[in-house]
């Protein structure tokens, strides 16, 4: 039996399989909101055979955005150009989730970006504006306020983007959070507040995800040990799965990249925080992503770049894991080996 192509129960809810499409950003929108081209680009994965189908990072404030093209969940209309998109995913037997977002100092558009403590990414991106204690409270609303557009809107499942360098990333980081006061004393002390919020505003039964940077790659910044103590911190305020990635806080390259590389540091908080993970990191082979949740070194696998190349990678998979999984197009059938 593949274990990749066994359902997995989250809170309560079922994803179909354990490949999770990664949330990409499409830098393809227009003042926040969906279009064509995201319907077709989603429904591609979802006729495609994704357990969960996660919609790209969406900012929770304006300011919030990295670009200025990126998709937002501040106001209605937004929540309603998505709502066909969850709808289309729910329909074809995926879980539908978004990755809600706030870009902090990474907002490269916004005339005044807003951070933990008044560091700057690089020589090339705005110094930041440092957080007040009521801005701080105003940008927890924001997220609390764009969960509940999501659940309107349809979603299954939420994720919130902790990683690569973006808000709540950098509360979480010793190398981008100065501040003297209990949100530099507790680093994970914003994460808590908006996973808190959150939780309070979605059906119990919503899963709730948390998409961590492991690693800073960095000396004096978080190794998977240390995140994996934050993580603990955070989640009884209502985590389910934790959405393992790395890197991105500081203009910095990882030192070596190759298939997989970053499943060992899922393996970590995995065995650390008792919570399931997602873990990957250009993971192409379908027996690569077999083992990683066969070994039960992960839970789920999450696929980026080979959905963008192939959307039907993982009908592709079940052939070459030889599955006969029951959730093939109907319309494409005839297509089916």
């Amino acid at each position: 039996m593949s274990m990749l192509f066994t359902p997995i129960r989250l809170r309560g809810a079922t994803a179909r399989n354990r490949v999770l499409m990664a949330p990409m950003c499409m830098y393809s929108c227009e003042n926040g909101l969906a279009n064509d081209f995201h319907m077709a680009h989603y429904g591609a994965r979802v006729l495609g055979g994704v357990g969960v189908m996660t919609v790209e990072a969406t900012a929770v404030e304006p300011r919030g955005r990295i670009s200025d093209q990126d998709m937002g969940l501040w106001n209605e209309a937004q929540a309603e150009a998505l709502a066909r998109i969850a709808a289309f995913a729910r329909g074809q037997g995926a879980l539908p989730s978004v990755q809600l977002a706030h870009a902090g100092r990474k907002a490269q558009d916004d005339p005044r970006p807003v951070a933990p403590s008044a560091l700057a990414f690089s020589a090339d991106y705005k110094t930041p504006a440092e957080l007040s204690k009521d801005e701080i409270g105003a940008v927890v609303a924001a997220f609390a306020s764009a969960a509940a557009r999501a659940v309107e809107a349809g979603f299954g499942m939420i994720e919130l983007h902790g990683a690569h360098g973006y808000l709540i990333n950098e509360f979480l980081s010793p190398l981008t959070n100065r501040r003297q006061d209990a949100y530099g004393k507790d680093r994970a002390l914003f994460a808590r507040r908006v996973v808190a919020a959150v939780r309070a505003v979605i059906p119990d039964s919503m899963p709730l995800c948390l998409r961590v940077s492991a690693t800073d790659w960095m000396e004096g910044g978080n190794e998977a040990e240390d995140t994996a103590e934050l993580v603990n911190s955070v989640k009884d305020e209502g985590l389910d799965i934790v959405h393992v990635s790395t890197g991105g806080t500081v203009d910095v390259a990882p030192p070596d990249v190759f298939p997989g590389f970053q499943v060992p540091h899922a393996e970590i908080l995995r065995k650390a925080t008792g919570l399931p993970v997602v873990a990957g990191g250009l993971v192409e082979a379908p027996a690569m992503a077999e083992e990683i949740v066969a070994s039960g070194r992960a839970d789920m696998v999450f696929m980026a770049r080979a959905l963008l190349r192939d959307p039907f990678w993982v009908l592709h998979a079940a052939h070459d894991l030889g599955v006969d999984i029951d959730y093939w197009p109907s319309q494409y059938l005839r297509a089916k080996r």
